[in-house]
């Protein structure tokens, strides 16, 4: 199963979802990708093995990912305080994965329906998610 998990500005979304995963999953294919040194330096001090950064590495990941993890601003052009080119949002956006779309109500995109939760919770549904996809492969 080959999980690829994409954040921008600080990374610090993505840095969480590399600690559970890596912790919850160990059999796991997992990258990392920052649209921005950055938050791709976040993920590797979480304990990712590979990652990397920028536009191409998110279209080179997208095909052949199985599922795919992080901000809802990553299927959204010039999201992230513009980090998402139109390229990534396309290549994960019609990726043959599974997208795990994390609501985060930041960078003038705002998600109705979701006030009041914690980062912490967000995760730890968004893991939840990935539990039952990586279970429904392996039954």
């Amino acid at each position: 199963m080959k999980v690829v998990v994409i954040d921008g500005q600080g990374g610090q979304l993505g840095a969480q979802l590399v600690k559970e995963i890596s912790s919850g999953f160990p059999g796991v294919d997992l990258t990392a990708i920052g649209t921005n040194a950055v938050a791709t330096a976040s993920m590797l001090k979480a304990g990712v093995k590979k990652a990397a950064t920028g536009e191409n590495p998110v279209v080179v990941a997208c095909r052949n990912a199985d599922v795919i993890i992080g901000p809802v601003g990553i299927v959204i052009a010039d999201s992230l305080l513009g980090e998402v080119t139109e390229k990534m949002a396309l290549a994960i956006s019609r990726a043959d994965a599974v997208r795990i779309l994390i609501p985060v109500n930041r960078c003038d995109n705002l998600i109705a329906g979701v006030s009041g939760l914690n980062v912490s919770a967000l995760v730890a549904d968004a893991i939840l998610k990935l539990r039952t996809v990586i279970e429904g492969c392996n039954a």
